[in-house]
């Protein structure tokens, strides 16, 4: 009998689709007569039936195991006197049919959400009703809106939750500061960015005699007071539940969808200037080597001194005497200490070799009508390192305590390479002709050399995204096992608990430490749809991290088995938030670039893939495709190894980093797809190539319709799924050379 393998299908705008393997094997696909009584995010059970020429199976759907609710998203519309709605996510194939009686307010052009009454057939498509009007396509924050009900964001607070919020008080209370150490005259102060709303951390460093008997001080007395959301919020309780079901802000361009209601997070638990809050504080003695030499917890009041900006601090570091340190006045010797002890702490992070690799995110920044008027980069100064020096100090220190504790709690765990990745990222190194690598069970500091050694390079951005691709993703678990890049062998999130449901959970478990009892988790809800399969793939990478480890238990207790729950929970919900916060900025940068159609620009080339390059704009951080077939008149050939495209009869080498001119030919705002054409350093660099080698270009010759051809064909232009992100196809490379590997290891016959 033919296995039967089970998994959730991902749909395709072209009508075919895919089963993604419940066991991570290679996908499954799926024609376009199988996807027709099937939808988008459906469990299925699946027999693969036969192989293309690529080697690559295809499946026959036997069974829909599970069909999750189906809200679909998407424009009203009215052709012919039927009523319909065309999903604004293109991976669900088939319209909706709605009747006449069941539109509700909605009117034609308007996105709703719909909600399935008769799912597809094979002879008939799905049939709905309108459940929710969110407005006209071109309605402001129009994009935030679908993106949360696409990725089933929840964004509305309970009844009971708002209740519970409006009950509290607005000020902390003479009975809340009972058994708490009065810290209200230590000049602590909050460091964050100019947009920021809520205030989890304050700050206060002052020298102090560390080791030995001396009067001189030697050391530091570092305090990160952090707020005491758990004060507020109890366990099982109404407001728990909704940041339980949240477990994690969700950031957006000009609009924020937060764990916890305004009245807490901007209020009653953020640490504002100049009022008293309920904090629980990391009191740390550092060494000049920046070691914590010893630290405790206690819960306590603070009175915030300062509300201080990244922008602000630096400026003052850079020049004690200009006119921001003239404003704060009192502050500044207290922020020399702060940086004093942060270059120690930096010290230590390059004596342990943790990972920093040099990575640009951009800020997108809109007028009142959320049009884009810039895409400016996020620069990293002091201020902002050693805000998270201190906050790691303080996370690690949680952890420490956590497991000096013996008791239950979520790490934040992040494995380093496996084998396979090894080998993947050697190979890689070695045909980079670096003269550098990497041992079998490779340590944090062997990256960091590597990639300090290459950051001056043009290519450093590739090498260094191979560097991360090597490493997992880092996961809440019960089960520690360390932080690779961070090279630490403890570590958790204690410094974020108004946006961060882990972080709110380690600040119980420190506190029922504290206080010699057990925290005992809450039956917590069911997780949703929305997460339910990356869910299932945290737990079966879980299991097998337990499996392969000596040191660990491979059954976990009743206890443990609830902690890790909680744990994927939160993970899941943290993948979903980044996914969602990613769809908005894609749709405003197409929306951007819609306006820019024709236009030239400088780029350089971000990734490398099979069907072409994806290049970044220098002035504007936008990121588009250019297709293979955008190339000129030459063939090219992927170089998995090298991650790069090269001519086949000339040798023209496109990496990361090579420098392109390029003009913005499409932008589709429905898929998130911007295509660029290469001008001039395309067929011009391709013909003089030529030339120089004494071939006529191929324009000359009559061949560019057949090469083009060939060449669209090899790249598989048509059976392909949504065009994948350089991310994406940088994995798929990496999965695709693990198992080249996995088979060349295996002994002949």
């Amino acid at each position: 009998m033919l296995d039967e393998i089970e998994g959730t299908v991902q749909g395709h705008r072209d009508g075919h689709g895919f089963m993604v393997r419940d066991d991570g094997e290679s996908d499954i696909y799926l024609p376009p007569n199988e996807m027709r009584a099937v939808l988008h995010r459906d469990r299925v059970k699946v027999r693969v039936v036969r192989h293309d020429r690529r080697g690559r199976p295809e499946g026959r759907v036997l069974e829909i195991v599970e069909r999750p609710p189906h809200p679909i998203i998407g424009r009203l519309l009215n052709e012919g006197g039927l009523w319909l709605v065309a999903p604004e996510d293109k991976r669900y194939g088939q319209d909706v049919m709605i009747h006449k009686t069941a539109i509700g307010a909605g009117k034609p052009g308007q996105v709703v959400v719909v909600e399935l009454t008769e799912p597809p057939a094979l002879y008939g498509q799905p049939v709905g009703h309108v459940k929710e009007v969110l407005g006209e396509v071109d309605d402001p924050g129009m994009e935030i809106e679908i993106a949360v009900r696409k990725y089933g964001v929840p964004h509305e607070f309970s009844d009971a939750c708002i209740g519970e919020a409006r009950a509290l008080p607005d000020t902390v209370r003479p009975a809340d500061k009972a058994g708490r150490v009065d810290l209200t005259d230590v000049p602590l102060v909050t460091i964050d960015g100019e947009d920021a709303r809520d205030f989890d951390d304050a700050v206060y460093c002052t020298p102090a005699v560390v080791t030995g008997r001396g009067r001189k001080p030697n050391g530091w007395r570092l305090l990160v007071a952090i707020a005491d959301v758990s004060h507020y919020v109890k366990t099982g309780s109404p407001i728990d539940v909704d940041a339980y079901d949240r477990a994690t802000s969700v950031y957006f361009p000009r609009r924020v969808i937060p764990m916890l209601p305004e009245k807490l997070s901007n209020g009653l638990c953020s640490l504002n200037p100049e009022v008293e809050r309920l904090c629980m504080v990391c009191d740390m003695l550092v060494t000049a080597e920046g070691e914590v030499h010893a630290y405790q917890f206690y819960p306590a009041v603070l009175f915030s001194h300062a509300r201080l900006t990244y922008t602000e601090v630096a400026a003052i570091l850079a020049n004690t005497r200009g006119p921001e340190a003239a404003k704060r006045q009192a502050r500044v010797p207290d922020l020399l200490n702060l940086h004093d002890v942060f270059s120690a702490l930096l010290k230590a992070r390059e004596k342990r070799g943790a990972v920093d690799f040099d990575t640009t995110e951009t800020q997108i920044v809109c007028d009142e009508s959320g049009r884009i008027e810039k895409i400016v980069p996020r620069t990293r100064n002091d201020a902002h390192r050693l805000i998270e020096e201190c906050m790691l100090a303080a996370n690690v220190c949680s952890a420490d305590f956590i497991g000096l504790g013996k008791h239950a709690g979520l790490f934040r765990v992040h494995e380093g390479p496996t084998p396979e990745k090894v080998e993947i990222l050697r190979a890689y190194l070695k045909a980079l002709g670096l003269g550098l690598s990497v041992s079998d069970e490779p340590q944090p500091g062997e990256f960091q050399r590597v990639a300090a050694a290459t950051q001056d390079r043009p290519d450093a951005q590739q090498i260094h995204m191979m560097l991360l691709r090597s490493m997992s993703q880092a996961i809440y678990t019960p089960v520690n096992s360390g932080h690779f890049g961070l090279a630490y062998d403890a570590y958790t999130h204690f410094t974020s608990p108004i946006r961060r449901y882990p972080d709110l959970l380690v600040h119980r478990v420190i506190k029922a430490i504290l206080e010699r009892r057990t925290y005992n988790l809450p039956q917590l809800p069911t997780p949703g749809e929305a997460h339910e399969k990356l869910s299932r793939r945290l737990q079966k990478n879980s299991a097998s991290r337990r499996q392969d480890a000596d040191n660990r238990p491979k059954k976990l207790s009743a206890e443990l088995q609830a902690w890790e729950a909680a744990g994927l929970h939160c993970s899941a919900n943290e993948r979903r938030a980044d996914e969602a916060s990613r769809d908005v900025e894609a749709w405003l940068k197409c929306k951007y670039m819609k306006e820019h159609l024709g236009e030239e620009y400088g780029g350089t080339v971000s990734a490398a893939t099979t069907f072409g390059l994806f290049v970044t704009l220098d002035e504007l951080y936008v990121e588009g495709l250019v297709h293979i077939t955008e190339l000129g008149g030459e063939y090219f050939r992927f170089d998995e190894v090298r991650q790069e495209l090269r001519g086949e009869r000339t040798g023209i080498r496109y990496a990361i980093g090579t420098r392109v001119r390029v003009q913005v030919s499409r932008v589709d705002l429905d898929a998130r797809k911007i295509d660029f054409r290469l001008v001039r350093e395309g067929d011009e660099l391709v013909s003089r190539a030529l030339r120089d080698k004494g071939v006529a270009p191929a324009g000359e010759r009559g061949q560019p319709a057949k090469r083009a051809a060939r060449q669209a064909r090899d790249a598989g232009r048509g059976d392909t799924r949504e065009r994948a992100s350089p991310m994406q196809a940088l994995k798929s490379a990496v999965k695709k050379a693990a198992t080249n590997a996995k088979r060349s290891s295996k002994p002949r016959r």
